[in-house]
Formats: structure tokens, sequence, C-alpha cells
């Protein structure tokens, strides 16, 4: 069986991750796909759980993220087509990185809309605190506004709709302009 590859989508919140990861994953040339929301693996822990944009939860980050690659490598040598949806910045990209050189397919997607409409999308749909979740969302835009050598992987999700959005998302993994490098 061949293996399948791992496409992780991210960006802040509000740029669209879940709605396109969902859509990329039903959409797959694949025989088999799986959508992994990361944010799932958060909900696992039961006590000790630290938010995980403090800068205290550095540690249990890095557990968390390190228990969806695994898992993530798994369904990939089922054969599966793993959609990873989540924030995972540059500073998280160890793992994968790892696996690449496991001889993983691994590429890297982010999802970045400017900073007012991210905003706009991330606050109308917020369930917690208007003021504490729009501080944490302008942080994690700020995150993922100038990415160095991972501009490349951008798609600007301003004014493209999820049709549109998931036809590019498509078109770079298919030329691999978003292949993750050992």
């Amino acid at each position: 069986m061949e293996n399948g590859r791992i496409i992780v989508i991210t960006g802040a919140p509000g740029t669209g991750k879940t709605t396109i990861s969902a859509v990329v994953a039903r959409e797959s040339s694949m025989e088999k796909t799986t959508h992994m929301h990361t944010d799932d693996f958060y909900h696992y822990l039961c006590k000790g759980a630290i938010p995980p944009y403090l800068p205290e939860s550095k540690g249990q980050n890095r557990v968390v993220i390190e228990a969806f690659t695994e898992a993530a490598k798994r369904y990939a040598c089922g054969g599966y087509d793993v959609i990873v949806d989540g924030i995972i910045g540059p500073w998280f990209l160890e793992p994968w990185r790892n696996i690449v050189q496991e001889g993983y397919e691994v590429h890297y997607v982010v999802l970045r809309a400017d900073k007012k409409e991210t905003m706009r999308r991330a606050i109308e749909r917020s369930k917690s605190d208007r003021k504490t979740n729009g501080e944490i969302v302008e942080i994690m835009w700020e995150q993922f506004s100038n990415l160095g050598a991972y501009e490349k992987n951008v798609i600007d999700t301003t004014h493209l709709s999820v049709e549109n959005t998931v036809a590019a998302i498509k078109e770079k993994v298919a030329q691999k302009e978003t292949l993750l490098k050992e």
C-alpha cells in the first residue's frame, strides 16, 4: 500500500482553515481521506491544561503536536490523504520536518486574510469573550503576517470564495509548491 500525503492547512483564527480543510478532504483525489482537527487533541487534556497561546504552554504544546503528528503518520501509512487543520506556525514545524526525513510527503499551506477581515470573521463566530478573543486573534494574525521563507506557502483568502481557495490549495499541492523540506 502506498503512503498518503499529509497536507497541513494552517493560519490564524478566521482565515477559513476548518471550512477549507473539510472541503479539501472531501474532494481529495485519494481513495481514502481524513480531516484531523488539531483542536480536538487539546480537548483530550483533562487536567492541567494550559491555554495553548500562553507562554507557559510550550511543553504542553510540544506534546500535543507530537501526538497529532504521530496520528497523521499512522493515517498516511494506511494510505489516507491526511488533511491537518490547526494553528501550526513555523515555530511548530520541527516534528513535521522530522517525518519528511522519514519519507513522508508533507505539505504546509498557510491561509491568510487581511487583518480587518480576519478580525471580523473570528469575532463574529466567537463563543468566548469578544475582547479577549479579539486580542488573541490579533496576536495570532501578527504571528502569521510575515513568514519569511514560508511566504510562498501562503494563500490570501481575503477575497477568495471557498471554491477558489480549495482550487488554489489543490494547484499548489499538485505543483509541490508547498512541500516541506527536511
